[in-house]
C-alpha cells in the first residue's frame, strides 16, 4: 500500500493540519492501492498564502527564465515516463500501454506546444506602428487555483500548470482525488526542476472541501477548472462574491455526422475513438448521425467494431480497454444503459453488466445502441463510459439540427469527401472544436468549447492567453 499523505506547500513537503485519510482505489481489482489526505480549511489556506507571497517574485522574472524552467521540466518529465504511466494506470484504470503512450505523452505535448508558443510571443509591446506612447503589456493574473479531473490527469494538469507558470501565475493544483498519485510524481519534478517555493502547490481534497474552499478564497485569483458541468456550475457560483476570473472546460456530448459519401473507415473510426480510454473523455464523439442511405450498414459495422474491442485489467499490456474509475460511474452507466433498453433503443452491442469473465473491477461491456433519437436520455446526457448512440439523419439541415441540439458544445466532428460541404458544416456547428476526415486538430490549437461545455481554451498561445491580463498604458517613455 502506498502511503502518500503529505501536501506540497511552499516548496516542500508538509503533513496535513489534520488527519482525514483517504484510500484510493484500483478500478482494475476494487481493492486500495494507496492512502492519501484530504486537505482542510487550514491547508487551503497554507498554499493559497504561499502562492500569495511567491507572486510578486514569479511575477518579475524574465519570461525567458520561466520558459527555460518550462523546459526543464521537460527533461524531467521525459525521465520520470514509467512512474507516471504506472500510477495512472494502477488508479485511474488507464491500460498500461495506453499510459504510457497517450496518457503520458499528452504532457509532454503540451508543455513542449507552450514553450514554442511563448517563445514567438510579445509579453510587452507598443499598441501599434501609430501609437508609439501607448504600451501593451501582458502581465499573470494573480494567484491561480488548478482544480483537474481524474480521465486525463497528466494531460489536463500540464495543460494548466505549464501555461500559467509561463504566464508568471503561482499556483495552487487540487488534483482528483481519485487519482492523485500521478499528481504528486509531477509535484516532485516541479521541485526537482527548481521552481521558487510557493510558486506550486499541491493540496489533495475534494470538490466540496478543498476545491470549494479555492473557488472562494479571496487570494485566489483565478480558477481553472476541468470536470462536470454540475462542478463548473458551483464553481461559478462559488467564484461569485470575488469576482475571479473562471476557466471552465466542462463535459460534451458530441456528434460524428456521417455522410453517405465518408471514407470507408468513418465509422470504425467513429466507434475507436468513442471506446478509447473506456469512453471517459469529455470530446468523446458519443452521438453518431449517420445519413440514411448508409444507416443500416454503418449499424452493423459499429456492431461488428465494438464487439471486436477487448477489455481487460489496466495492468495487463495489450490493446485492450480497461475499467471505468469507480463504482460509482460505473454503477451512473449501467443505470443509462438500462434507460437506453426502456426507453426504445435498439441494442447492437454490449449492455449492462460486466463482461464475460470479469466478476471483479468496474469493467463495462462496449455498447451501441442504434435507432437513437436525440429526445432519449443517452443522446442528451453525457454518459462517460464506452457507449454510442446511432442517430439516422436524411438531410444535411437535419444533421446540423440534431447536432447542436444539445447544451454541451466542445467537440463535434464531420465525415464527408465533399470538401465544400465539410467546411459549410463546421461553420454550423455550435462548438469550440470540429474535427473533420480523422484529421485532429495540430499543435497549439485551443481546446474548449461553449454553451455548457464551458469558456476559455488551453493549449498553445491561447491557453497562456488564459492566465493572462491585458494592462494599456499610455505615455510610455522611449527606452
Amino acid at each position: 500500500m502506498i502511503e502518500k499523505r503529505d501536501f506540497y506547500i511552499n516548496g516542500q513537503w508538509v503533513a496535513p493540519a489534520s488527519t482525514n485519510d483517504f484510500q484510493v482505489i484500483d478500478p482494475s481489482t476494487e481493492e486500495p492501492c494507496a492512502v492519501i489526505s484530504l486537505g482542510g480549511q487550514a491547508d487551503t489556506d497554507a498554499a493559497v498564502a504561499a502562492a500569495k507571497a511567491a507572486l510578486p517574485g514569479w511575477m518579475a522574472t524574465p519570461v525567458a527564465e520561466r520558459i527555460a524552467l518550462v523546459e526543464k521540466l521537460i527533461d524531467i518529465y521525459k525521465n520520470r515516463a514509467e512512474d507516471l504511466a504506472q500510477a495512472m494506470s494502477t488508479e485511474m484504470g488507464a491500460p498500461i500501454d495506453m499510459a504510457r503512450s497517450q496518457q503520458f505523452g499528452a504532457g509532454a505535448f503540451h508543455l513542449a506546444n507552450f514553450v514554442k508558443a511563448a517563445k514567438e510571443f510579445e509579453f510587452d509591446r507598443p499598441l501599434n506602428a501609430d501609437s508609439p506612447n501607448d504600451r501593451i503589456i501582458y502581465e499573470a493574473v494573480g494567484v491561480a487555483a488548478l482544480i483537474t479531473p481524474w480521465n486525463w490527469p497528466m494531460n489536463q494538469i500540464t495543460l494548466k500548470v505549464g501555461a500559467a507558470a509561463i504566464a508568471g501565475c503561482t499556483m495552487v493544483l487540487k488534483p482528483s482525488e481519485q487519482s492523485p498519485l500521478n499528481a504528486m510524481i509531477f509535484a516532485e519534478m516541479m521541485h526537482e526542476a527548481g521552481f521558487p517555493p510557493g510558486v506550486f502547490n499541491l493540496v489533495n481534497g475534494d470538490g466540496a472541501g478543498v476545491g470549494s474552499q479555492l473557488s472562494s478564497h479571496p487570494d485566489v485569483d483565478m480558477v481553472s477548472f476541468t470536470g462536470s458541468t454540475r462542478a463548473g456550475t458551483a464553481i461559478s457560483k462559488n467564484a461569485a462574491d470575488t469576482l475571479k476570473k473562471v476557466h471552465l472546460e466542462l463535459g460534451g456530448k458530441g456528434a460524428n455526422v456521417i455522410f453517405a459519401d465518408a471514407d470507408e473507415k468513418a465509422v470504425k473510426r467513429g466507434v475507436l475513438h468513442m471506446m478509447n480510454n473506456t469512453g471517459q473523455s469529455c470530446n468523446a464523439p458519443s452521438r453518431m448521425l449517420v445519413q440514411r442511405d448508409i444507416y443500416d450498414q454503418a449499424v452493423d459495422t459499429a456492431a461488428e467494431v465494438a464487439k471486436a474491442v477487448t477489455v481487460g485489467n489496466a495492468h495487463e499490456e495489450g490493446r485492450h480497454i480497461g475499467p471505468v474509475v469507480n463504482e460509482v460511474q460505473w454503477n451512473k452507466i449501467q443505470d443509462l444503459i438500462q434507460k437506453g433498453i426502456d426507453e426504445g433503443a435498439r441494442l447492437v452491442a454490449g449492455g449492462t453488466g460486466r463482461p464475460e469473465g470479469f466478476n471483479k473491477g468496474f469493467y463495462v461491456k462496449p455498447t451501441v445502441f442504434a435507432d437513437v433519437n436525440n429526445q432519449m436520455t443517452i443522446a442528451r446526457e453525457e454518459i462517460f463510459g464506452p457507449v454510442l448512440s446511432m442517430i439516422p439523419f436524411d438531410t444535411e439541415e437535419e444533421a446540423i439540427e440534431i447536432a447542436n441540439d444539445t447544451p454541451y458544445g466542445l467537440t463535434n466532428y464531420v465525415q464527408t469527401q465533399d470538401g465544400v460541404r465539410a467546411n459549410r458544416m463546421a461553420r454550423a456547428l455550435r462548438s469550440g472544436m470540429v474535427e473533420m476526415n480523422g484529421k485532429s486538430r495540430s499543435a497549439g490549437a485551443p481546446f474548449g468549447g461553449m454553451k455548457q461545455s464551458g469558456n476559455g481554451r488551453e493549449g498553445g498561445i491561447f491557453g497562456i492567453e488564459d492566465f493572462l491580463e491585458i494592462k494599456a498604458v499610455g505615455g510610455w517613455a522611449a527606452e
